[in-house]
């Protein structure tokens, strides 16, 4: 059975736009994920509301990404399969960050786990990067619209080309996600179950081939 490790955000997580819960399983892509690769595959769920690729948050210390793939890899061990979806949460204002800066916390990450698997199993993982949906125009009047703004609209927009470099770069699976999917109108940021169900298909499709 080769295991797949997802490592993302709230997206990952399952956060329901419409009520701030958790997706059940029978939405969220990662379970749909499981099911669609079938029981030659172990799809583990490692999602986190607001975590960053390399940015500290201001309230909670623990959202960093590259702090933590290292013990999470270790945690589930072997790792065959590695999926990563991050970077919407570092387009929030209070980091200022410029789009090469959020890729290049994505490299971070991506580094972290080559040498980390290289060392504790002999062998690295297959990569796939996700760039997230971009953000939407409902942003600005949803329930997170003190958290980003039209800079950050914008910003999500050109995510994946520099998340393609990257990709390229460490010889990494790439998938564009918003040339699949969006999120919500709820608040232009989280996907609701058609997106979970995209988002699952492309990935399903994806995984077999890298």
């Amino acid at each position: 059975m080769k295991s797949v490790v997802c490592f993302g955000d709230s997206n990952t997580y399952g956060h329901d736009p419409a009520t701030g819960d958790r997706l059940p399983d029978d939405v969220r892509w990662t379970c749909l994920l499981q099911k669609l690769l079938g029981d030659g595959y172990k799809v583990i769920e490692e999602g986190l509301n607001g975590r960053t690729t390399v940015f500290d948050d201001p309230n909670d210390d623990w959202k960093n990404g590259v702090d933590y793939i290292k013990g999470i890899l270790c945690t589930h061990r072997p790792v065959d399969y590695l999926v990563i979806m991050l970077g919407t949460n570092d387009m929030k204002t209070v980091y200022n960050a410029a789009v090469e800066e959020i890729a290049a916390g994505l490299e971070e990450i991506v580094l972290k786990a080559e040498k980390t698997m290289d060392l504790k199993q002999g062998y690295v993982p297959k990569i796939l990067i996700v760039s997230p949906p971009e953000i939407t125009a409902d942003i600005l009047t949803g329930p997170f619209s003190g958290s980003f703004d039209e800079i950050s609209i914008e910003k999500s927009k050109r995510l994946a080309e520099n998340y393609k470099k990257i990709a390229n770069k460490h010889g990494c699976g790439f998938i564009d996600a918003k040339q699949y999917i969006k999120p919500s109108k709820e608040d232009g940021l989280h996907l609701d179950a058609g997106g979970h169900k995209g988002l699952a298909d492309i990935i399903a499709k994806t995984v077999p081939e890298l």
